[in-house]
């Protein structure tokens, strides 16, 4: 990537601010380093992007997972590779606290990995040498605290010991000099001075002889001796003996623990490669973290040589969601940019300040973080593609030494773009066509853009131009787009609208501006009707395209709504047949243990009366026996008969609740339902209609059979049949309860499995679920893990499986149902302690391709097992 053009992007300025959240001197050199990485190094920018995100869900948890600061190793850790070399007290102390770093991180990613499933950083941190980091903190630590201070060793404490009572000798020897009331006219001060690391004493020139020593120094006055007497000398000379080896020893005490630590070089210098990485992405994702910023998926791009890529790239076409440029802050508008499957070329106009330049720059700055393994701050769904090189003319490039005016410099730019793009290239043009005549500009723009396009670059272009709005519109690799413009405030929204052109709104911000409304009237004057036509159309159309976005986005929200409160009511529904099934087996036992008991005492009682006489005792007994047993069985049945009042509330209230909530839903989902009638109205009648005139008309006069059977489906997808018959799904009843059928008795009366029961039901009382795919109910297949198997299968079953496995053989089988139009399939997980369960339902609510996942019914599998239904 060209250094410039990452420089106009604001990427080294983004690059430095995420280094500021690394915790060591490494950590923020390997980031200050990284550049954006190509296509070739694919798997590098994921293995970054998956050890951040990581990084940022253990940053975001319950407990947050931190990484403790070090001292700067690197700078010397070479030292231990030669023998004889020593290291310093304040680099075994550095070297410490980095090995006790990695322990913890070790400790902690290991801790809690099972629960957030950290994979990659555990991986990362199993490679880590830990009984040789365990050995350097033990080493360290014999001599070295917490705090990084000696340990008081004992040789060290014998030396200290000396050197202290020779201070305090030194201190009484001053002593009897300063408070000897004969020598007060001898003495300058009664406090000792220190001259050459010595104590000495200061004596007024005067009376030097009164006190017999060493003369270290004279005042520049030459008033004042600073003699050192001869009893204090012989101390201080022990004194500087002592010290040397005090510092003799401690040089010794760190080369033997230098000594130690050789062996272990290369593992500490993998363990420093390992931590440094750690640490760079553990600073991107803080930054990421306090930015609300996600990580963009990747956008298949198309490849001449490979024609599947290409169709991927059709489908998956690059998205922008709620993009902001990270150092506008607060500031920063969230923009939306789709693209549309086949676009490449992407134009936006609108007035000056409206944010076009922004826009640009956004999205490849964006791409660029990306391309580096950063965070973006953009919303979870973002996708980017990648790119190996990038071309920029963002600005005025005029140049006096060169002699170049600003059409030059910008010609300048733009033909080395033209030369070397590729179908792998990005290409920014700001203000294209400008600085010279805007007809013969236009003109230029548009050959330029015609070369682009032959060579399958991906261009962003902001211009004024009215040539480039009308290319836009007519060339069918592009699409237009606008920046949004307030024209009653006469003030920019910031905001990007896809699919129409923007007016650039000179005049208005001319006379806002402060030029005379006379001039901005002239001006008008000039303006031909049909640039006026043109710009009251575009006027018009941004209307409705602001109408439709906030309609879709009206009818989003809805439709996930209606969802959540559909699961939520069916979780309750399976919960209340559960409760019900466990009441009706706690019956069913507490009947058997009442039947019993009552055989053992009848039969008690028969045998007592076989065995004696019939007395007047035994028959009361026997009174008393069947007394107790009438009132217990009326006890019982007055007991069950309320608890089935109280359960045949509970699900009418539930079974009104699902009644209501699925009308509301069907009614969200009238647009869908429309598109589908128009479809058949069309093919019928051969005559255009609306969606509103097209779902009346398809209701009033053709069969659901012919609407689904007619309605657009993905390419070579069978048409399944849309009939009773055996193994088609149904509604049964008002309380629409969930049914299987099995086989038909006579014409229009099946038999319908619901749960555990078998029921005769005429088949106008039954609303079929879906199209039956298959000619029977019940499947259970295991999904076959040999190589090469392209085949999804109708229940899959995880038990047994570690998270991980599971996830794997989940998205397979999603992969396969994709590749195969397999529309729905269960998914066995069982309850156990509920990690499955909960990875499965994780998984499926980020899967773009689900269409809805349930759990089963109790007899079924219940909370063991989930349908998933696929768009």
């Amino acid at each position: 990537m060209h250094r410039k053009t990452l420089e106009q992007l604001d990427y080294y300025r983004i690059r430095e601010e995420i280094s500021g959240f690394a915790v060591s001197e490494e950590g923020k050199a390997a980031i200050l380093k990284r550049e954006p990485l190509t296509q070739e190094k694919n798997e590098e920018i994921n293995s970054l992007k998956r050890l951040s995100s990581q990084w940022q869900k253990a940053i975001q948890s319950k407990n947050p997972l931190k990484l403790q600061s070090w001292g700067p190793v690197a700078p010397f850790i070479k030292l231990l590779q030669a023998d004889g070399t020593t290291l310093e007290q304040e680099q075994l102390y550095f070297l410490w606290q980095f090995a006790t770093s990695a322990l913890d991180l070790y400790s902690s990613i290991k801790t809690c990995s099972s629960e957030l499933s950290l994979k990659n950083l555990l991986d990362l941190a199993e490679s880590l040498p830990y009984s040789s980091l365990e050995q350097t903190v033990s080493t360290i630590s014999r001599i070295i605290d917490k705090d990084g201070n000696l340990k008081d060793l004992p040789i060290l404490r014998e030396i200290r010991a000396k050197i202290a009572s020779i201070n305090n000798e030194i201190k009484v020897a001053l002593k009897k000099y300063t408070s000897d009331a004969s020598l007060n006219n001898v003495l300058e001060s009664n406090l000792p001075a220190f001259r050459a690391d010595r104590q000495v004493l200061a004596v007024k020139a005067g009376q030097k002889n009164r006190i017999s020593g060493i003369v270290h120094e004279v005042s520049s006055s030459g008033q004042t001796l600073f003699i050192e007497p001869e009893e204090v000398v012989r101390k201080n000379n022990e004194l500087l003996q002592e010290e040397a080896r005090l510092a003799q020893e401690t040089r010794k005490i760190f080369k033997e623990t230098t000594a130690l630590l050789h062996p272990l070089y290369d593992d500490l210098k993998d363990a420093l490669k390992n931590m440094t990485l750690f640490d760079s992405c553990y600073a991107a994702a803080r930054w990421g973290s306090e930015h609300l910023c996600n990580y963009a998926l990747h956008c298949e791009r198309g490849n001449s040589k490979d024609d599947d890529k290409s169709e991927n790239e059709e489908a998956r076409p690059p998205l922008l969601l709620q993009a902001r440029h990270p150092l506008l802050g607060d500031k920063a508008v969230p923009i939306d940019i789709k693209w549309l499957p086949g676009k490449r070329i992407l134009i936006i106009t609108g007035p000056n300040t409206g944010g076009k330049t922004v826009t640009l720059k956004t999205f490849a700055l964006l791409a660029m973080l990306n391309q580096s393994g950063f965070p973006i701050p953009a919303a979870d769904g973002t996708r980017l593609p990648l790119f190996n090189a990038i071309f920029a003319d963002i600005g005025d490039d005029q140049s006096i030494d060169n002699s170049l005016s600003t059409f030059s410099a910008h010609m300048k730019n733009i033909a080395a773009a033209v030369k070397h793009a590729d179908e792998n290239s990005l290409v920014l043009l700001d203000e294209f066509g400008g600085g010279t005549d805007p007809q013969e500009g236009g003109a230029i723009a548009m050959a330029c853009l015609d070369s682009l396009i032959a060579k399958k670059a991906f261009v962003l272009v902001t211009t004024h131009h009215g040539s480039l709005k009308n290319y836009g519109y007519t060339t069918p690799s592009c699409i237009n787009a606008s920046a949004e413009f307030d024209a009653n405030s006469l003030s920019p929204t910031y905001h990007i609208v896809m699919g129409v052109p923007g007016e650039s709104h000179a005049l208005d911000i001319a006379r806002r501006s402060g030029l005379p409304t006379s001039i901005v009237t002239k001006a008008k004057s000039y303006i031909t009707n049909q640039q006026a036509d043109v710009s009251v159309l575009i006027k018009g159309l941004t209307q409705k395209h602001a109408e439709l976005d906030r309609r879709e986005k009206e009818f989003a929200d809805k439709e996930n709504r209606q969802s959540e409160k559909i699961l939520k009511l069916e979780q309750k529904d399976l919960k209340l047949r559960q409760k019900e099934n466990e009441l009706k087996e706690r019956e069913s036992r507490s009947e058997s243990r009442f039947l019993r008991e009552t055989r053992k005492n009848l039969e008690n009682l028969v045998r007592e009366l076989r065995e004696g006489e019939i007395t007047r005792e035994k028959t009361l007994k026997m009174r008393k026996f069947i007394n107790d047993l009438t009132e217990d069985v009326e006890e019982q049945e007055v007991e069950l008969e309320a608890e089935k009042e109280r359960l045949e509330e509970e699900e009418k209230e539930l079974s009104a609740r699902i009644e209501e909530e699925t009308k509301i839903a069907e009614n969200g989902m009238k647009i869908s339902r429309a598109s589908d009638a128009r479809t058949v109205s069309n093919k019928k009648t051969k005559k255009k209609l609306s969606n509103k005139e097209a779902l009346a008309s398809a209701k009033a006069t053709y069969t659901d059979e012919e609407v689904f059977n007619l309605a657009p489906r993905p390419k070579n997808m069978p048409k399944p049949k849309f009939e009773f018959c055996e193994g088609a799904e149904v509604l049964v009843g008002k309380t629409r309860s969930r049914g299987t059928l099995l086989h038909e008795e006579k014409k229009g009366l099946w038999t319908v499995q619901l749960g555990s029961i078998r029921m005769n039901i005429k088949q106008k009382d039954m609303e079929l679920i879906a199209p039956a795919s298959f000619a029977t109910a019940d499947y259970s297949v295991e999904l076959n893990k040999e190589e090469g198997n392209g085949s999804p299968v109708f229940e899959l079953r995880l038990l047994g499986m570690r998270e991980e496995e599971a996830i794997k053989s989940l998205q397979k089988q999603l992969d396969l149902c994709a590749m195969t139009n397999f529309k729905s399939f269960s998914v066995i997980h069982g309850k156990g302690n509920g990690i499955l369960q909960q990875a499965v339902q994780d998984y499926l609510s980020n899967y773009p391709g689900v269409k809805s996942f349930y759990y089963a019914r109790p007899e079924d599998g219940g909370f063991g097992k989930t349908y998933v239904e696929l768009n």
